[in-house]
């Protein structure tokens, strides 16, 4: 009887991918990406290995959400001193850190143990549309995050 042969990251060959955020829904791109470094896209997953790619995503400064949460979706931050809770909505972060909000929300979809935090490198996030990972020969990757296609 043959068996499935395990897939192990040595065994596994992994593909870089950019993506392109601009006027990308935020929660439906992080679990697109959130699919994609976790490797469950792929037929060879397996669920105590790292088998995912890597993915780059440019323009997270142009990322939306809908309705009134870019006023009203609260980001915190503490700094571990006594009263060192800061909040800010996510218009503010945007303007601030536009890269952390697309980190953010991927990262909280990934399991919460070692093997998500390394899987969680393997995210590389910039605000504009140049990235330093050229030699890496990523691949366009196109994602639709409309419900219904609408634009």
């Amino acid at each position: 009887m043959n068996k499935t042969p395990l897939q192990t990251p040595q065994t596994q060959e992994q593909q870089w991918y950019v993506i392109d955020a601009t006027n990308q829904r935020l929660g439906r791109l992080a679990a697109e990406i959130a699919k994609i470094i976790r490797g469950k896209n792929k037929p060879t997953f397996t669920p105590d290995a790292d088998t995912g790619d890597f993915v780059i995503v440019t323009n997270a400064d142009k990322v939306i959400v809908t309705g009134k949460k870019p006023n009203q979706k609260l980001y915190y931050r503490h700094s571990g001193r006594p009263g060192g809770m800061k909040t800010e909505t996510f218009n503010e972060l945007q303007a601030r850190i536009p890269e952390r909000i697309i980190e953010q929300a991927v990262r909280r979809m990934l399991p919460k143990n070692r093997l998500g935090r390394q899987i969680f490198k393997k995210l590389k996030v910039y605000p504009g549309s140049a990235h330093p990972h050229q030699a890496q020969k990523p691949q366009e990757l196109k994602i639709d995050t409309h419900p219904f296609g609408e634009n």
